[in-house]
């Protein structure tokens, strides 16, 4: 007879945000290398046990972590998608670095948890999908016809160039920040000019 299923803790348990706010915390602190059941649970001043009540392995609280993340990310871009200029909104929320710390903890953490690296790939490909219908709705055919990138390169340039502005200035380098922020500024005021003024003038 198969094993019966081990009991987890509800999501909605104030118990368990207190662990993920431990372990966001500890991260932040000391690095991802840093988490695990029992200094967690000392960062959140709990018993082991309850962590484990919570999260049986260690990967169940990377990738609840990595989840927790990915739905305050797709909260901002859903704002910006909503706002009345969300090619540019976009691109400042992909531009700022008050989130590069996590980001270089869970980029590295994705090298070595094949859970955590599996869970952020979905993620980046459900935002992508979204960015792409934002795009096809607000650019149609000035995306589509082959004379400029379509929407779905016009993605991954933003956010490739953004995370290597973020990325790169979280390490102190800036040598050309200014004039690749200058080219993609240019580029985005040829596609979506101020109203009145015909695109690509």
């Amino acid at each position: 007879m198969a094993a019966a299923a081990r009991r987890v803790g509800a999501e909605s348990s104030a118990t368990r945000a207190l662990i993920l706010e431990a372990a966001d915390k500890l991260i932040r602190d000391e690095g991802y290398a840093s988490v695990s059941t029992r200094r967690v649970a000392s960062r959140a001043g709990l018993k082991p046990s309850l962590v484990h009540y919570y999260f049986p392995t260690t990967d169940d609280l990377l990738v609840a972590m990595s989840r927790r993340g990915a739905e305050e990310s797709d909260r901002m871009i859903e704002q910006a998608l909503q706002s009345d200029d969300p090619v540019r909104a976009l691109w400042t929320f992909l531009t700022d670095p008050s989130r590069i710390a996590m980001a270089l903890e869970f980029m590295a953490l994705a090298n070595h948890r094949e859970a955590v690296r599996t869970h952020m790939a979905e993620h980046c490909e459900a935002m992508r999908r979204r960015e792409v219908e934002a795009f096809t709705r607000l650019l149609g055919e000035r995306l589509a016809d082959g004379a400029d990138c379509p929407p779905s390169g016009l993605s991954v340039v933003l956010a490739g160039i953004g995370r290597a502005l973020v990325m790169e200035g979280g390490l102190g380098v800036t040598s050309g920040h200014a004039e690749a922020r200058a080219f993609v500024e240019q580029w985005l005021d040829r596609l979506l000019p101020p109203k009145g003024q015909p695109a690509g003038s």
